[in-house]
């Protein structure tokens, strides 16, 4: 597994903005990427990206479904086996509404709120598809510590943005 510096939160984004460059760029969605830093060693333990894995799905959603898979169990019941705290790291804020009906990640993040202990955005969601996102404020009532990582916002909204036509 791979290990990031203890620290290095710009590192870690561009990890997952590396992640969120393998998404198929598409004019209906945002391509994100993320990743889940182990806070214990800086251990990566999972990565995804948008439309990584069938279903339209979601960057944080591909982290958290391969994990559940890793531990052979389901993404409810990652609580169970996983313990200590965590980061996640994802490059566009995560979503507090799908259209496609399925659970948005914010709820997903809150699930695992005994062992994701913090959130790393990298920006915050382009209000095209589902207006003001209030994933942000979502996750902090929660009580998860939620950081912005400056320094790529530019180059996270050029690739979330792929395949999106101007008007």
């Amino acid at each position: 597994m791979t290990s990031i510096l203890p620290g290095d939160h710009k590192a870690a984004m561009q990890r997952a903005l590396e992640q969120a460059k393998k998404s198929p760029p598409k004019p209906t969605n945002f391509c994100v990427g993320a990743i889940i830093v182990r806070l214990s060693d800086n251990t990566i333990i999972a990565e995804g990206y948008t439309l990584e894995l069938p279903g339209n799905t979601h960057a944080e959603e591909c982290c958290l479904l391969k994990l559940a898979q890793q531990y052979g169990v389901s993404e409810e019941d990652l609580p169970g086996v996983i313990d200590g705290p965590h980061a996640l790291y994802t490059t566009v804020e995560p979503c507090y509404k799908r259209l496609s009906g399925k659970l948005p990640c914010v709820q997903r993040v809150l699930r695992q709120n005994s062992w994701i202990s913090t959130v790393y955005v990298g920006v915050q969601e382009p209000e095209k598809f589902v207006g003001q996102n209030t994933g942000i404020s979502t996750i902090k009532a929660a009580g998860i510590d939620v950081h912005h990582v400056t320094g790529l916002e530019e180059d996270i909204l050029k690739v979330a943005t792929a395949g999106h036509t101007t008007s």
